[in-house]
């Protein structure tokens, strides 16, 4: 017996230490595939980065887990007490493992087995265990994986703190709703930030790491708020909240608030897309969608509404005065009609409009339904609203509205003013187009809009749109001559030219007037927009020289030196034109245009800044006396300060007696130029004050004709003024600075000579050593045959009725005998 009781006791033993080897072996393979947990020192967690106007205004947020990282000092108790009691009640007092938790799913788990269940029931794991798994392991249910996870608790527990472990617990953690970590959850249910969670909110959000689908508030609100309130309960019994206070919350509704993605100023799109794409040129996508880049863009929220209210504008009434095309779709309403409606996206960025049924068609007044609001969940809601279309509100269209519209026609619709339940028919326009404004001194872009609707097409016209500039190229050509040696004052003969070409083509270009005007001035050519004195002074000075100083203005980065590019015949975008145009305006000062003031990495560096230039004395820590800061601009020198004022001038006069003259309305100092490309494809008015630069094109995408009323003076003008009223409004009308030295002299704008005394005329600036014309040479005249290529050709001329020929210098004469007849 006592042998049978030795052997067995040996045998006993033998399979003990068996058990224990076999055990350490596979503790050691284990140990042996953990990873390295000490990389949780050197974590970053991806980040949103997010884009804000220069007020503040959130634009955009990109990311691909969306994940605001919170310090833990600055997460409030209320939620920590709400994660504790929810996931680990005693996270503070173990080390790393709750041995409670853990006995409880060894209990569910044995019991599911005996059930017949192989699946693992629940895994009892910690708020350690779970940054584990969440930071270095997969999410795989294997015993393995189980004792990997304690195995990395317990190392996790002696290396960091418990504050520290939390930390990274609450901002890696999935919460739905595409939501990491709790900074983002708190935003995108509730739109708050986390100290402005109530008690039902945030223990909202505590009862989410179980499951974020299994609680989402729309599909299971019940399951929703019964774990909610399962959280507070726990919160009770761990001495965190009253009973009382407990069940208030408890009887508070769930009161999800989805927050919207993408930009949040509706009008902004198109400059949104633009900062993505420049921010993903910089840094790359990684960055970009996790670095938690902080970016301060230059957009101007006030100006941008403005923009994009005047364009659109423009816009429609270019488009309804060709009438009603067709609805936007046609649906049967044999079944419910809000469904079929429904089912139609509309332009998001057009809140203005919303999309209706046609119910009943009597005559000129029509019956619509209105497509009905999505619920959060994003399912139509149940209303089914109803209202009238009569013609008497629809002023554009001439026909009776059942010849144009069937019951079932899908359209866009506005409401009246003052008339309850009335709407007038809307179209999206055909036409597209886009504006561009920007601080002349700095290039920042304080409003962009790239077309009708981003909704609708993202193409961005103003600074993808490629299109001919037309005459509004012209100002570039006249500043190249008065930086040369001319004067507004030089006199340039406006009077029939062909040029025959290398390949035997004839080239003759012509005003829009069909008509010639004789000798003109600089000044007259620009206001009037004269094309053969554009053609007769590129040529006189060299289309290389025009070519250099398109590509200084950055029109074009290289430009074939051929005449017809004087008339704007290359093409460019409205963003490279505005900024041209503020160089100019900035005194010929290269102007870089920018999106983007400042970006900042996530933990706050400024690493990038768009105003490079130099503050001597803007760091000093106290005042002593010293001068004021002083700013050092680096920039280029493009054009000579005095030639920018001339030209300046010159288009003022564009705006007070030429092709712009709808602007002048603004009655303050405005200066600018119009464009019109060959058969009214493209229309183009860029112009700026002292303060503001603005670009506006207007064209169809596939280019084709707008009609006679498709000029730049005609359409884009009055979108141009419409903006600057609104942008300028309240600001004093500010002159536009003239450079020290220069002189002042009122001349005759026919001859360019100076006006008698009690003469009308204007003040024309010229540079030192310049001035009025003493009698008139004209350029053009006299001109030698350039290889049998170039010839003019100079017809009889209307209004004196002789024949202006080539002919020498005139012998001075009085002043008052002019051209040399």
């Amino acid at each position: 017996m006592f042998r049978l009781l030795g052997w067995l006791f040996g045998f006993g033993m033998f399979l003990a230490l068996g058990g224990v080897g076999a055990a350490a072996v596979y503790l050691s393979t284990v140990t042996a595939e953990l990873p390295d947990y000490t990389v949780l020192k050197d974590y970053q967690p991806p980040v949103t980065t997010r884009v804000h106007a220069a007020d503040g205004t959130l634009l955009a947020e990109y990311a691909r887990e969306r994940r605001l990282f919170q310090p833990i000092e600055t997460v409030p108790p209320l939620l920590i007490e709400a994660f504790l009691s929810a996931e680990d009640k005693d996270f503070y007092s173990h080390n790393g493992i709750a041995l409670d938790g853990i006995i409880r799913a060894l209990r569910d788990n044995v019991l599911a087995r005996m059930d017949g269940n192989s699946s693992i029931q629940g895994g009892g794991s910690s708020i350690t265990q779970q940054v584990a798994k969440n930071f270095l392991l997969t999410s795989e249910q294997t015993w393995d994986r189980k004792l990997q996870e304690a195995l990395l608790a317990i190392r996790i527990e002696s290396t960091f703190t418990k504050d520290k472990i939390l930390e990274l617990y609450l901002n890696e953690i999935f919460l739905g709703l595409n939501s990491y970590g709790v900074a983002a959850a708190a935003l995108n249910y509730f739109d708050k930030a986390l100290y402005q969670l109530t008690l039902p909110e945030a223990a909202y959000i505590a009862a989410l790491p179980k499951g974020p689908n299994n609680y989402h508030p729309f599909r299971r609100p019940q399951a929703a708020i019964e774990r909610r309130n399962w959280v507070i309960d726990r919160m009770v019994e761990n001495g965190y909240v009253a009973p009382a206070e407990a069940a208030q919350a408890k009887e508070e509704a769930l009161n999800v608030i989805p927050r919207a993605a993408g930009s949040q100023l509706y009008s902004a799109e198109y400059f949104t897309e633009d900062v993505r794409r420049e921010l993903a040129k910089l840094y790359g996508e990684d960055q970009l969608y996790g670095g938690g880049l902080s970016v301060r863009t230059t957009l101007e929220p006030r100006l941008q509404e403005y923009a994009r209210r005047a364009l659109m504008d423009g816009l429609i009434q270019f488009d309804q005065q060709r009438g009603f095309r067709e609805p936007v779709a046609s649906v049967d309403l044999s079944e419910d009609w809000g469904l079929a409606v429904s089912a139609i996206k509309p332009l998001s960025d057009v809140p203005e409009w919303q999309l209706a049924v046609v119910l009943e068609a009597n005559g000129n007044e029509l019956t619509i339904g209105l497509r009905p609001e999505s619920d959060a969940d994003g399912k139509p809601g149940v209303d089914r609203l109803t209202g009238t279309l009569a013609g008497g509100d629809v002023r554009w269209v001439s026909q009776r509205l059942d010849s144009i519209l069937a019951v079932g026609d899908v359209i866009y619709v506005s409401p009246v003013a003052g008339k309850s339940g009335s709407y007038t028919l809307q179209q999206v326009p055909e036409i597209e187009g886009a504006l561009v404004a920007m601080d002349p001194r700095t290039g920042r872009v304080q409003a962009m809009v790239g077309g009708f609707s981003f909704s609708e097409s993202e193409f961005n016209r103003a600074t993808q749109a490629l299109r001919q500039p037309g005459s509004s190229f012209k100002p570039i050509v006249y500043a190249a001559a008065l930086d040369n040696g001319y004067t507004p004052a030089s006199i340039v003969l406006d009077a029939p030219i062909e040029m025959r070409m290398a390949d035997g083509s004839v080239w003759r270009p012509e005003n829009a007037s069909q008509q010639f005007y004789g000798p003109q001035t600089l000044r007259r050519g620009i206001e009037r927009s004269r094309n053969v004195m554009t053609v007769r002074l590129a040529r006189e000075i060299g289309m290389p020289l025009v070519a250099d100083y398109a590509k200084l203005f950055g029109v074009y980065d290289t430009m074939q030196p051929v005449l017809s590019m004087a008339l704007g015949a290359g093409e460019t975008t409205a963003m490279r034109m505005t900024s041209a145009y503020a160089t100019m305006a900035n005194g010929g000062r290269k102007i870089q245009p920018t999106l983007i003031d400042r970006i900042q990495d996530r933990y706050g560096k400024t690493v990038y800044r768009h105003d490079q230039r130099i503050c001597e004395g803007c760091n000093a820590e106290a005042w002593n006396g010293q001068g004021e800061p002083r700013i050092i601009d680096t920039r280029q020198q493009v054009l000579d300060p005095m030639t920018a004022y001339q030209i300046t001038s010159m288009m003022e006069g564009v705006v007070l007696r030429g092709t712009g003259t709808a602007a002048a309305r603004l009655n303050r100092p405005v200066a600018g130029k119009t464009g019109t490309t060959n058969d009214y494809k493209d229309a183009w008015f860029v112009g700026f004050t002292p303060e503001l630069a603005v670009g506006v094109y207007i064209g169809y995408d596939k280019p084709r004709s707008m009609g006679s009323a498709g000029s730049g003076a005609g359409m884009a003008v009055p979108v141009f003024a419409g903006f600057m009223a609104n942008a300028l409004e309240g600001k004093p009308a500010t002159p536009f600075n003239v450079p020290t030295g220069m002189d002042r002299v009122r001349i005759n704008p026919d001859t360019g000579t100076a006006a008698y005394e009690g003469e009308s005329g204007i003040a024309e600036a010229f540079k030192p050593g310049t001035g009025p014309n003493l009698m008139t040479s004209v350029i053009g005249v006299g001109h030698a045959a350039n290889d049998a290529l170039v010839r003019d050709q100079m017809l009889q001329q209307q209004y004196n009725g002789g024949i202006v020929s080539p002919q020498p210098e005139p012998e001075p004469q009085p002043r008052r005998t002019l051209f040399g007849w």
